[in-house]
């Protein structure tokens, strides 16, 4: 009796084990299938935001792992920053500035809304500390300040911005501004903020770092990165966040691991939490797909956005003054300058016959999707020299007089050496140059253009009848040995 007793208790036990067993293998598939659900969905609830785009891209191949309204205008928010440090690092490079040089901080810089820095009007940042201000608390005010310094006003600064968007390959994109703030007329694409952040780390990897900056000290203040990913998602090195109301929760990041490497562009998150958690599954799911193979050269470096100097306006009076100043960092804030409507060449430097690059271009270029420009005619790059900044802008400007009309040249390479509000004035900015040009400007036919600015006659003093744009460079090179400041452009 004793014996069938043990026999049905060990039966019973077996048939208890084999039951648990298959409970936890019903509960093992079960929390495997939440989980796969729960990523689904937190993608899937991200594409349903109308505002919502996103892409990923093998940052060694060109490759799009994914995407979604790639190509769809959106608001960058801060995102717009990227530009801005990739233009600071830019100049930085170049030795037009170095880490330690002076940014100094106007009032419309410290009047600009948070998240900002508050230096006040009138003080300074070091170069260092505004591109720290900017990775970090997405300073306003710091990238209002870099701006103005960088470029002498920030609306100059913006074309700036947008002329190099285009030699990027960042066909959709429109600056504005330089930190990002509400502008209608300030938009891009998931894809192009993607180019921007693989630009940024291929051109410039000795400032990249900066982006994974976890805090920044900036007097008493403790600043920490905006960007949670950085430093809890494996692999993640930066790269920027943004947010507004009518942009929604941007997010740039670049992620690298195991000979891998990408970067995904989040944009109209709902929320920070969101577009953060949506960024850590396409990372979790689209970094082990990447190659571990291929270029990581995948977007040609170009010359600094080409846009024009400083120009001071002569007095209306017989005296002659010379009209352009140095680029660079000012000694006493930003450099009041005459601005005229311009429109950028749209310019993509050539690609090389690397299959990867090849398919970086396919994956990033659309084609006849180009902002619209006018008159874009794009100079011939091949002849341009390291000394001389060579203008690629299309010039837009009112009709001319009639003896302007009979002197000026039409169409080809000129050079420009100031503008005047009176047009003898002009004409006077003209001879000096002749004068100390000597021979080369012995062939060159000088003429003055006038064009509206804000209701007054404004006249640029130019030199044509170059042979080529090679020919304007040297004469250009010439007169600023001289003294004469000058730059040259395609009329």
């Amino acid at each position: 009796m004793r014996l069938k007793s043990s026999a049905v208790l060990k039966s019973l036990s077996g048939a208890h084990s084999r039951k648990a067993g298959a409970t936890s293998f019903v509960r093992f598939i079960a929390l495997t299938l939440a989980a796969a659900f729960i990523t689904a969905t937190s993608v899937q609830t991200a594409k349903a935001d109308p505002k919502y785009a996103g892409i990923v891209i093998d940052a060694k191949t060109g490759k799009v792992l994914y995407g979604e309204d790639p190509d769809g205008l959106r608001y960058p928010a801060s995102l717009t920053k990227m530009m801005t440090l990739y233009l600071t690092f830019e100049a930085l490079s170049a030795g037009r500035i170095s880490l330690d040089s002076k940014v100094m901080v106007s009032a419309n810089a410290a009047k600009e809304p948070p998240s900002k820095l508050g230096v006040r009007a009138g003080g300074s940042v070091t170069v260092e500390q505004a591109i720290l201000a900017l990775v970090t608390r997405s300073a306003n005010d710091m990238a209002t300040a870099l701006g103005e310094n960088l470029g002498g006003s920030e609306d100059r600064f913006a074309r700036m911005m947008t002329a190099k968007a285009r030699a990027l390959g960042m066909t959709r994109t429109t600056y504005r501004n330089a930190n990002g703030l509400p502008n209608t007329a300030q938009m891009t694409t998931a894809r192009d903020q993607a180019r921007l952040g693989i630009a940024l780390r291929q051109h410039f990897p000795q400032y990249y770092g900066y982006f994974s900056t976890r805090t920044f000290n900036f007097g008493k203040q403790v600043i920490g990165n905006h960007n949670r990913l950085v430093g809890t998602v494996k692999g993640v090195d930066g790269i920027k966040t943004g947010y507004t109301r009518a942009a929604g929760s941007n997010l740039a990041t670049s992620a690298q691991l195991d000979g891998r490497s990408i970067v995904a562009v989040v944009l109209g998150g709902r929320s920070s939490a969101a577009r953060d958690a949506t960024m850590r599954k396409l990372v979790a799911t689209y970094l082990p797909q990447a190659s571990r193979g291929g270029n990581s050269n995948l977007i040609a470096q170009t010359r600094s956005a080409p846009v024009e100097e400083p120009v001071t306006v002569a007095e209306a009076v017989p005296s002659v003054a010379v009209a352009a100043t140095d680029a660079g960092l000012p000694h006493a804030g930003p450099v009041p300058q005459t601005r005229y409507e311009e429109a950028p060449v749209t310019a993509f430097a050539g690609s090389s016959s690397n299959a990867a690059v090849k398919a970086m271009e396919a994956a990033t270029w659309q084609k006849g999707k180009d902002p619209v420009v006018r008159a874009p005619v794009a100079p011939d790059r091949s002849m341009i020299t390291n000394s001389t900044k060579v203008d690629n802008i299309v010039t837009a400007s009112t009709a001319p007089s009639a003896s302007a009309k009979a002197d000026a040249p039409q169409g080809g390479w000129v050079i420009q050496i100031g503008a005047s509000p009176d047009e003898n004035s002009a004409r006077g900015l003209l001879q000096n140059a002749q004068e100390k040009g000597g021979a080369a400007l012995r062939s060159a036919k000088p003429f003055t253009v006038a064009f509206s600015k804000d209701g007054s006659q404004i006249y640029r003093a130019r030199f044509g009848g170059f042979d080529g744009q090679n020919a304007a460079v040297n004469a250009c090179n010439t007169l600023k040995k001289k003294g004469v400041s000058c730059w040259a452009s395609l009329q």
